[in-house]
Order: C-alpha cells, then structure tokens, then sequence
C-alpha cells in the first residue's frame, strides 16, 4: 500500500485537468439507453432461448413451521414446470457455507427448511411457461402451518437490548458528571420507524447455465463479487463457473446490497429445468422479502454552558434486527466526530425481533441519527437564547473531538455561513409562531449533516485500440449515481480523447474487481483505481511513442509527453492516438491499475460535511406540513460531475423530506406482518411535496482522502435533512413532534396538548 505523502507527489492528470472534462455536468453516458428504453435491467435481458417465469410464495406466518402443502392443483395447472417447497426443492450447502475459504460471501440457500422466522419469508416457489401462468398456479398452493407468538414489540422489549456484537459503549471523560454539572441541559427522547427502500426497479434475476457447471445470471445487486460467490457456493460451483452480470440497476440504497432468493431460485431451476429461468419479486413481496432499515429509540443529552460550549455529549440508540441477526444502526457513531465536548457517551443497543431481517439503507446511521441530535442542538439553542447556527459554531472541533487526530478536510463552519447567507437565515424570527402566510404558519430550521469517507481496494483496466478509442473496463455498478459517467469522465481526462471516444464496461464478475455501489464510497474507489489505470495507460503509451522509430516522437522523454483531443505531443512535434497504436499496436494495447487504502490514511479524520436549512409552512387547523424552500451545502472533496452530484445531493434532501414527514412502516402485532405493502401506503414525497430545493457543492481537493481527493456524496443529502424540516416545523408553531414521521394526527395533538 503506497501513503497520502506518494498520493500527494504522484504526478496526476485529473489535478491540473486540462480538457476540463473534470467537475463539469456531463450528461449520463448510459442516458440515451435510459430513456428510449433500451439499457436491459436484469429481468428485460433477452437469454439464449425462451424463458420460463419462477413466482416465490411467501409464509402467511412470523415465526413457526411448515406443516404441509397442497400443491395438486398447482402441478396440474396449465403451462407449470416445477413447484417447489422445503420438501423437493434441490439441495443445497448450509446457509453460510464456504467451500472456497476466500468467498466474499457463504451459501444463501431458499427453501432449505419447514422454519419460517419472518412474515413474507419464500416457503414455496412455482415455474411455469408464462408468468401468468406461473402466477395462477402459485395461487393454487395451499400451506398449512404450526404458527407460534411472534416477538415483533420493539418498545415493549427494549429492556432486552444488548450490545451488538463485538461493540461497546464508548465514553470519553467522564459523562454523567460533566451533564450533571452543566446549567444548561437538554434530555430527550426520539423515535424513528421503520422503512422500505422502494427502488423503482424491484429485485430481480434471469439465470440459464452452459453446460453442467457454468450458470449465467443476471441480477440487480450493488455489489458484484459476493453476489457472485455466494451464487457459486449455494449452487456447489467453482466461483468462475458463475459468471454475474449486472450492467443497469433500477434502484439500490442499501437494499441491494446483498442477493436474496430470485437469483438462487433463477440458477437452480434454470439448471433443473434445462431453459432460462427469471423470478421477480412483486412490490409487496419486496417489503416483507428484502431488508429494511430498523426502527430506532434514541435518548440524546447534551449539557452546556451558558456560552453554549458542550461540557457533555451522549447520545444512546436502541434499534433491532431480525431474531438470528446482528445488523446494528449504528445511530450514534456520526456523532463521535461532530461537535467538541470534553466528557462523551455513546453506544448502541440490538433487540432481536421476530421481523424481516434490517439491513443498510441510504446514509445508515446517519439519516437516522441526525434526527435526533440535530433537533437536541435545536433545543439547546433555544433553551440557551442562541442562534442555532452559531451554536454548532461554538462547538466546532479542532481537531477530531474523539480520537485526536487532525481533519484531513474540515468545512462544516464555511458550510454553515455560507448557507446562512444564501438561504436568508438572518430573518428568521426566534421566537417561534411569528410568521404568517394566509393560513400557514410559517417556520425556518437548520441542521448539520457529516458522513464519513471510505476508501476500498480496487482494480481496474483501460485499453487503447486502433481507432484511438478508449474502454474502461471494471467490476463496478452504476444503481443510478452516475458510475457510467464519472468513469468517461476519468479515462477522457487522463488519455486527452473526447468523451465520445470512450467505451465503459462495468457491473460484470470477469472485469477487474471493485467493491460495488454504497457507503459513498464507490467513486472515490472505483474513480481512483480508474485513475490507476489511466495513468498507467498513458504512461505505456508515452513510452511506445518516443520508443518507436516510426513516431514524430522519438527519442523523447516521456515524461514530457501531453495528451490532448486525441493527440500526443511532444513540444512541437504530434501524431493522433489512434495512428500511434494502428502502427505499433493494431491489437490494441491493455494496462491495469490498483487502488489501496494508504498506509497512513488512518493518521486523519476525514469526513464529508453539509448544511440544511428548510422553510416550511404549517396550517394549524389541517396538521398539514408543506416544505416551501430547502437549501443544502456541502463540503464532499473534489466533484467529478456537478450534475451527477447535486442529483444525488438532492435526491437526499427528498429522502429527508419523506422520513421527516411521511415515510414509515408499521408492525401488525396480530400477524407480524408490515402494514404498508406497496406504494400507495408507504408514503414518499411526489413532485407536489418538494417546493423550490437546491444544493451547492463548495470547492474542496483532499488529497488525504484518496489520490483524486474525491469523498463521495449519495449519503450526504440524506444526513440531517429531516431535523432542518422539524426544526423549522417548531420555529413555525412552536411544538415539537420526537416520533418520527411528524404526520398531521402527530402534529395535531402537539398542538393540542399545548392549548394552541
């Protein structure tokens, strides 16, 4: 692994940017697929020959057994192949098995037992011809069951929270003195549901094999490896013998980080079957069969002096997963790194519940987690009679406030003033329920936002054929962030050719391996081991120039050689790319590059920052909540593509918008079941709920972070918006809502209870 100090010296073509091509809002490579409806997202492939269509059933029951099956009627219903339970269906390896000791994921085997542990869990699957047909049939299945009372009661069983595996409470001074010596404090209690990914594209695989050990499978998952090796141990395969595929995914946020049951289904009925095989999970079918993000608890105690400074920080989370799971949301470590305060407490709590299993989603942590403090901060400014944003002004951290080390890049402060002044914040009235607008109260807020920066290892290759055209090649996807284009962007700039002179290849198990789409981490990986190999392409390049006898360029230095509008040069003297490589190289010429976290990147906090403010209207009489204005900005390092960016950036703020006002999933005790089934009860914002949104990217270059000094911007935008829309809801009316989503029932009775 090389350090930040070699990133920093290294001479790099993305830095002095010449073409330009670098920060600008380039238009998506994959766009024009897109939208005349050509890109094939995995079910929409066209296979070898005509496909059979699988259909998953789901258990009517949370937590029992499987006690029998009907499937006569089924077997003999027209057009049906197969129809499979616990009973026949093919065998397959323990769930978690590894054959393969260096398998990035074990075996996911369906249908491997009578034991339902979840509501909606696949206990019974059916192929047909068609999939109406297929569809028909699965209603004609009849399972009996040996249900037993499911523990689905997140609150009534919190005193059952233990600590997550591995983990602790983490306390810095000592907390519970530092609180109880501070004048000025604030002690509360928020709540956060459930919720549902909803991507417009649902889980989905098409399979067929060639020959008895290689399947081919298409699939919407984020990341590219485990999906592939996990397929390849539950099918009992050598892991090249799978080759997945998975070019266009309509959606991601987590919930695809992991494959579920359609591609193991796809892969064993294809190989049983002989033909191709595509299952797709229904809208409904994905609420209860695919992860969700956890309902949360979260007590939050701040205690400062009159000057606002932090004397002591604690913020404790209570979350659940499934009852043989572990996934935490760590709904408290964002804060480790955001404000200064001498004596710190915060930690994490697992209850196991008999649900569906919990799982990442967009901005883990942080999206819940901000929903809580950012609003304390909020209530600690008015207990204190300061502005909100000079609060966290005041508790701004020199160095990391936890761990010591120094910021690699800190503008949470310029973030803050900077939005301030754009948004207007000075005429925000403190006094809450001052303003008015018609019927509408209205209410300005204003919240931080941080993520943290990650950075994989990761390889890619590039390669230059006799047209002087440029493909990148690399296991990567593209869930609609914009990994396409960023990557055109990249190989443009560093080899000096037009746009359109670029070929990306990416979401494919026999390209050079990258860690896939989530965590904010996928263009600053992907982008710098793209950048890897761009250099390492250019610099072949510039030596098969001054090294052939036939090029204007001969005997120089390489070092010198510049690249440009598909030309290389050497002072005066030039020839095209493309007359370079049909002369000495009419093959085509292919180089690799790598990237690794730095030996040294752990000497440095380093983070992405961003401020939220929000004006919102309130109609007292209705509980009605509409967001007028909102406004973020943020600190993310270097942007590869402004468009792409403030898409994500504001997608983000939406997201916020939702869980702030509409969006949650609710347990039925009686049947373990989520309520909300489809998108016409789970609640997300539409065009009419979103009024006048922006987002501004501040200039940023940290080279510590990465060799292109990106950090990555998809969980940013969802960090902290929520409290911006509560805080400004309070501002608006006075009252506070701690139960997340804050609906018009929920605000009602607030502002009844306050006699207003």
């Amino acid at each position: 692994m090389s350090s930040v100090a070699d990133w920093e010296a290294t001479p790099n073509p993305v830095k002095t940017n010449r073409a330009g091509l670098i920060g600008k809002p380039v238009d998506r490579y994959e766009g024009p697929l897109k939208v005349t409806g050509t890109a094939p997202y995995a079910y929409e492939v066209q296979p070898p020959s005509p496909p059979a269509y699988g259909v998953m059933i789901g258990a009517e029951i949370a937590v029992g057994r499987v006690t029998g099956a009907d499937l006569a009627a089924a077997r003999a219903a027209p057009g049906v192949l197969a129809v499979w339970t616990h009973e026949n269906a093919p065998a397959q390896p323990p769930r978690g098995t590894k054959a393969h000791p260096r398998s990035s994921a074990g075996s996911r085997p369906a249908l491997d037992g009578d034991r339902v542990t979840y509501w909606g869990q696949p206990v019974a699957f059916v192929v047909a011809d068609t999939l109406e047909n297929a569809v028909a049939a699965a209603h004609l299945v009849k399972l009996s069951y040996a249900p037993e009372t499911p523990n689905v009661d997140f609150h009534g069983r919190l005193i059952d929270g233990v600590d997550p595996p591995g983990e602790k409470d983490v306390e810095v001074g000592d907390f519970e003195a530092g609180f109880k010596a501070s004048p000025v404090q604030v002690d509360e209690t928020w709540t956060t549901p459930i919720q549902n990914h909803c991507q417009m594209e649902p889980c989905a695989s098409l399979a067929w094999w060639e020959g008895p050990d290689r399947c081919i499978a298409h699939t919407s998952v984020q990341m590219v490896k485990p999906a592939q090796h996990g397929l390849a141990e539950t099918l009992g395969i050598d892991r090249d013998g799978v080759h997945l595929m998975t070019r266009y995914i309509g959606g991601g946020f987590g919930g695809k980080g992991q494959t579920y049951d359609d591609l193991t289904l796809a892969a064993l009925a294809a190989r049983e079957l002989g033909r191709p095989v595509k299952v797709a999970f229904t809208r409904q079918q994905m609420m209860h069969g695919t992860i969700h993000r956890p309902a949360t608890l979260q007590r939050v105690r701040l205690g400062a002096e009159k000057d606002g400074r932090l004397n002591a920080f604690s913020i404790m989370t209570w979350t659940h997963c499934h009852s043989d799971g572990a996934f935490t949301e760590h709904a408290s470590n964002f804060a480790r790194a955001l404000y200064a305060a001498p004596n710190r407490l915060t930690g994490h709590r697992l209850v196991k519940l008999d649900l569906p299993h919990a799982g990442p989603m967009r901005a883990p942590g942080e999206a819940s987690g901000t929903m809580s403090l950012e609003v304390a901060m909020d209530e600690l400014a008015e207990k204190l009679g300061m502005d909100p944003v000079q609060l966290r002004i005041v508790n701004e951290p020199p160095v990391d406030p936890e761990n010591g080390r120094p910021f690699s890049q800190r503008q949470l402060v310029r973030c803050l003033q900077e939005g301030a002044q754009l948004f207007g914040w000075d005429r925000r009235l403190p006094q809450p329920g001052q303003v008015r607008d018609g019927r509408w109260h209205v209410g300005l807020g204003m919240a931080a936002a941080i993520r943290g920066n990650f950075l994989l290892p990761a390889k890619c290759s590039f390669s230059v054929d006799a047209e002087g055209t440029i493909t990148v090649r690399q296991g990567m996807t593209d869930i609609g962030t914009g990994t396409y284009t960023v990557l055109a962007q990249i190989a443009a700039e560093t080899l000096g050719v037009p746009l359109g002179k670029v070929v990306v290849e990416i979401g494919d198990s026999e390209l050079p391996p990258a860690p896939g789409s989530g965590g904010q981490f996928g263009a600053a990986t992907a982008g710098s081991a793209a950048l890897a190999a761009g250099v390492n392409l250019r610099r072949a390049v510039a030596e098969l120039a001054v090294g052939d006898a036939g090029s204007p360029l001969h005997g120089g230095d390489p070092e010198a050689v510049t690249f440009q509008d598909g030309v290389i040069a050497l002072e005066n003297r030039s020839e095209t790319l493309s007359d370079l490589i049909r002369r000495t190289r009419p093959e085509g010429l292919t180089v690799e590059g790598e990237i690794r976290p730095a030996q040294d990147a752990q000497r440095w906090s380093t983070q992405t920052y961003g401020a939220h403010f929000c004006e919102v209207g309130v109609d007292v009489v209705t509980g009605e909540v509409r967001v007028r204005r909102m406004l973020g900005v943020f600190a993310a390092g270097r942007i590869l593509n402004a468009k792409t960016a403030r898409s994500q950036l504001t997608g983000g703020m939406i997201w916020g918008v939702g869980a702030a006002l509409t969006e949650g999933n609710a347990v039925d005790p009686r049947y373990g079941s989520l309520i909300a089934q489809d998108l016409a009860q789970y609640l997300v914002p539409a065009h009419a709920d979103i009024g006048d949104l922006d987002a501004i990217m501040l200039d940023e270059v940290d080279d510590k972070a990465n060799p292109m000094g990106i950090k990555g911007v998809g969980e940013l935008g969802n960090s902290g918006a929520s409290a911006a829309v509560a805080n400004a809801i309070h501002n608006a009316v006075g009252v506070r809502v701690r139960d997340y989503p804050i609906t018009p029932d929920k605000l009602l009775a607030a502002l009844m209870a306050r006699g207003l």
